[in-house]
């Protein structure tokens, strides 16, 4: 299978790192090679250094640091990690603030002879607003205000980057598994068209 560079996003709570974890175990099960990188990963380094509760809003200066972070991973993923893995990212995209990670991991992934797979993540507000304040959340320094995914709901849609191989998935009433399982059969799809 040729290798692909999945980027999921959505809202805070949408069940992003669930999904790319069942993403990486279902790889995993096909004899692939896949590494999961949560936008956590880059932003906890930083989140774990100052006062953060999960519900009020962090300081400005905070995303220049995470800033750091995501370069560097980025470059590793590009310039260090074996060719033939899979990589699975998560973000949460505002498209405003961030407008250069899509352009990024689309650079990255033609640099590793990947195809880029954007995902973007839809989640119905009430049920984003259950999922959004599960424990788990607070261990992994993640946003948990319920009140969250209802305004960003009210301003508009998740970011759309408007890829061409991106898929747009609901993921209110589907599990993890089935949400993987669709997302590989995507990239197989993408994979049967552009051999």
């Amino acid at each position: 299978m040729r290798p692909n560079l999945f980027l999921l996003t959505g809202f805070p709570g949408t069940g992003k790192l669930t999904v790319a974890r069942a993403l990486e175990r279902l790889l995993v099960e096909e004899g692939e090679t896949a590494r999961v990188v949560d936008n956590h990963w880059i932003n906890n380094p930083i989140f774990g250094l100052i006062d953060q509760d999960g519900l009020n809003p962090l300081p400005d200066a905070v995303w220049d640091r995470v800033g750091e972070v995501a370069a560097a991973v980025t470059r590793t993923v590009e310039e260090l990690t074996p060719q033939p893995w899979h990589m699975v990212f998560t973000a949460y995209l505002d498209g405003i603030t961030d407008i250069r990670t899509v352009t990024r991991l689309n650079e990255v992934a033609a640099t590793r002879g990947s195809t880029f797979v954007p995902v973007r993540l839809l989640c119905e507000p009430e049920e984003n607003a259950r999922r959004i304040v599960s424990p788990e959340r607070r261990q992994a320094i993640k946003s948990m205000d319920p009140d969250e995914p209802v305004r960003l709901a009210a301003a508009g849609p998740p970011y759309d980057p408007g890829h061409p191989n991106q898929l747009t998935l609901d993921v209110t009433d589907l599990t993890p598994d089935r949400a993987a399982a669709a997302i590989l059969e995507h990239a197989l799809t993408l994979a049967a068209q552009n051999p």
